[in-house]
């Protein structure tokens, strides 16, 4: 019941965060430079076409107004319609989602076992060879821009070697894996050195505890302390960062769903804006907050399981 009563609470929090959202958003592509109807029917457009477009959309309403009717709207469901596409925003979303739902589990995938084996290697040999070269690769990564590295990738294993795809989706799911790899591998590069300073840094806490020491004395093997014990509390710290990286992961998505042409969210987004189509770049920020908390929320409540302490 209380686990209830802790989701129902969030999903109330989450509701003035969306409004702030939808408020900043509406604002800034308010404020953009660029008339979307022109963008839309092009220069030679009459006056009376332009004027019944603006109309039509709401466009020329003063623009809070205009908030307030998109508000309104979203409360009934509306997303609105695209001006671009001329469909509504929700088709859009439910095309476009998938493929970046797709390519943030498959960067997660790629991501947990490198960050779990490097991080117990170099934490249970501290300042040894392995320890030093795993930290250094660690800032190597870390200096490294995303877009760089996806464009590196494209170029050498996508272009000259042609192993891989280098845009699009594919039709079926082997043809997913195939096309997203080297997209979610550029995103993984980058992510892995946070989380393995991170699970590094928690372990080693945790390999300092009194109950190791109390669980040596009581004859248990090295092995048995750091499986049952040093490694499940060393995992909450880090589980809570894997959050907010998730987070960055949706957002990523823009750079590297550009970059390798891939059908997503983040691609539909700068689409979007360039194109100043309001409608849906409100809907796609809409929907990658609302993720982000329910992806927080999921990771609270994971915390909860794993160390009953932490009450939710």
């Amino acid at each position: 019941m209380d686990t209830l009563r802790y989701i129902a609470y969030r999903l109330l929090q989450a509701v003035p965060v969306l409004l702030g959202v939808s408020i900043i958003t509406f604002t800034l592509m308010a404020a953009t430079p660029g008339d979307p109807v022109r963008l839309l029917v092009g220069d030679r457009a009459s006056a009376e076409t332009i004027a019944l477009i603006r109309d039509r959309y709401g466009l020329d309403e003063p623009v809070l107004v205009q908030y307030f009717t998109y508000l309104k709207n979203l409360l009934a469901g509306d997303l609105g319609a695209s001006l671009r596409y001329r469909v509504p925003v929700s088709q859009l979303i439910a095309q476009h989602y998938p493929v970046t739902l797709f390519l943030v589990v498959y960067t997660v995938v790629l991501t947990l076992p490198p960050v779990i084996a490097l991080a117990v290697w170099s934490a249970r040999r501290q300042n040894g060879p392995a320890d030093q070269v795993i930290r250094l690769l660690g800032v190597l990564g870390l200096a490294v821009p995303v877009f760089w590295l996806a464009l590196l990738f494209a170029r050498f294993f996508g272009v000259t070697l042609g192993w891989f795809p280098v845009s699009g989706f594919g039709d079926t799911l082997p043809d997913h894996f195939l096309h997203l790899f080297l997209p979610a591998l550029s995103t993984s590069i980058w992510v892995v050195p946070i989380l393995v300073r991170t699970l590094r840094a928690a372990l080693l806490e945790e390999m300092g505890r009194d109950y190791v020491l109390t669980g040596q004395s009581k004859g248990l093997g090295d092995r048995q302390i750091f499986r049952s014990h040093i490694f499940p509390n060393s995992v909450l710290p880090t589980l809570n960062l894997f959050a907010v990286i998730v987070a960055y992961l949706l957002g990523g998505s823009v750079i590297v769903e550009t970059v390798y042409a891939v059908p997503g969210m983040g691609k539909l987004m700068v689409d979007s804006i360039l194109a100043r189509d309001y409608f849906v770049v409100q809907g796609a920020t809409l929907v990658f907050a609302l993720t982000t908390i329910f992806v927080m929320l999921a990771v609270d409540l994971l915390s909860a399981l794993i160390d009953p302490r932490v009450t939710p």
